[in-house]
């Protein structure tokens, strides 16, 4: 869709899907203007240039993280008329139960935020890591063999998806017999925070994980009650820093929150990467002749299609942002998307360079308290998975019968303003007879 220069005033990002395929030029456009711009129809501060939302995301004294994930889209409770000269971080607090996804790590600040974070990285050690990138090679094969033999894909649903839920079921040491009822429960299209043009209140959920935070809060007390030697058992012995035991409802929801987020993050960076192989037969060309070049591919991925569009914060006092004041209750939009394509840090930012040199310094995973802690995984799913295919094929293109013919090709997007991604990837390829090599 072609976006003409008025559509920049004149539609509001936040309710229209006018922006839901190209928000890029949206974000070029405000960041010429000020890399931190107050958009005309929300109110909203939009932070589009690479320093400044570093700035942002790096300063939980001034910013809460209260309603990252919606913003003021899903009502905002807490007062704020009246308050912009002030210090609201008390009012914050004394409102934030009654905030949307209140229960979920990335909207906690610290001190709780700082001891919940500690519990999660506690879960998901190096070692822990390591030995889960083992199994993702071994998984990554057989969910190849279910769909090889035909010679095409949708990649999300045939490959990305299962594959992340297992991963993390891995990780986090689902017994083998409950996997299958993970994905049952967990590969399913649900209305997402953030969509484009559905902003009233009674459309977001409080607490989307409770499946989730009930299996997981059983396992919990179970393995408490009967200790083991599987990986359960360590999570049912973890504690927080200061050595206390977390509730199992509080080990279910770091759980919880690893399987929501590892999921999207990862099905929306394969199917960017996929998109990549199969439209740039150079690139992939490349790839499959030098892997070693598959690691920093992954990072270009990320910086220039990264699977979250941006996070919203709450000034909690007056503060100064890329020298624009900014008052006390006003809602941020920090676009990671936008300051990975700040021309200011990111030489010629809408090429897409397969050995570009500070590809990893992008912000598609956050940067700060809140960087999402699940990124090595990601990133780690995303290698293996490109090198499998690969083994397992000769050639990889788009469905032609699909998404049209090379110069008018036709994907959906997520209409959201929190994720960026596709809505499906379908692919042909060769296979390589005899399997996997």
């Amino acid at each position: 869709m072609n976006i003409k220069h008025d559509d920049f005033e004149a539609f509001d990002f936040f309710r229209t899907d006018r922006f839901v395929n190209d928000p890029y030029s949206y974000f070029d456009y405000l960041r010429e203007k000020s890399p931190v711009l107050r958009e005309p129809h929300q109110g909203i501060v939009m932070v589009t240039g690479y320093d400044e939302a570093l700035q942002v995301y790096n300063d939980a004294d001034s910013f809460s993280s209260c309603m990252s994930t919606t913003g003021p889209f899903a009502g905002c409770p807490i007062p704020l008329k009246g308050r912009e000269s002030e210090d609201i971080s008390e009012l914050i607090e004394a409102y934030r139960d009654k905030t949307a996804f209140s229960d979920q790590l990335p909207t906690m600040d610290p001190p709780e935020h700082t001891k919940q974070r500690a519990l999660l990285m506690a879960l998901i050690t190096p070692k822990r890591l390591k030995e889960n990138e083992d199994f993702m090679w071994e998984l990554a094969d057989k969910q190849i063999d279910t769909f090889i033999s035909r010679g095409e894909c949708e990649i999300m649903g045939d490959f990305a998806q299962p594959f992340a839920v297992l991963v993390i079921s891995d990780l986090l040491g689902v017994p083998t017999e409950d996997r299958i009822k993970f994905r049952q429960q967990l590969i399913r299209q649900e209305r997402r925070p953030g969509v484009v043009g559905h902003t009233d209140e009674g459309e977001i959920h409080h607490s989307p994980l409770a499946w989730l935070y009930d299996t997981f809060s059983a396992y919990i007390e179970d393995r408490r009650r009967n200790p083991g030697g599987d990986i359960l058992t360590k999570l049912a012995a973890a504690t927080f820093p200061d050595g206390s035991q977390p509730k199992p409802l509080d080990v279910a929801r770091i759980a919880a929150n690893l399987f929501a987020a590892g999921q999207e993050t990862t099905v929306r960076l394969l199917s960017y990467a996929f998109q990549v192989v199969g439209e740039r037969p150079d690139l992939q060309k490349r790839l499959r002749e030098d892997r070693s070049l598959i690691p920093n591919f992954v990072e270009e991925c990320l910086r220039i299609e990264g699977p979250v569009k941006g996070d919203f914060r709450l000034a909690k006092k007056p503060t100064k942002v890329g020298g624009l004041d900014i008052p006390a209750g006003t809602f941020l939009y920090v676009a990671n998307s936008a300051a990975n394509r700040d021309a200011r840090k990111f030489e010629n930012p809408g090429e897409f360079k397969i050995d570009r040199e500070n590809a990893r310094l992008n912000v598609a995973f956050g940067r700060g308290r809140h960087a999402c802690p699940g990124a090595p995984l990601a990133r780690a799913e995303a290698v293996v998975s490109l090198n499998c295919m690969f083994d397992r094929t000769r050639d990889i293109r788009i469905s032609e019968k699909v998404h049209g013919p090379p110069g008018a090709r036709r994907y959906g997007y997520l209409p959201t303003f929190i994720l960026r991604g596709l809505t499906h990837l379908n692919l042909e390829f060769d296979s390589v007879p005899g399997g996997s090599q």
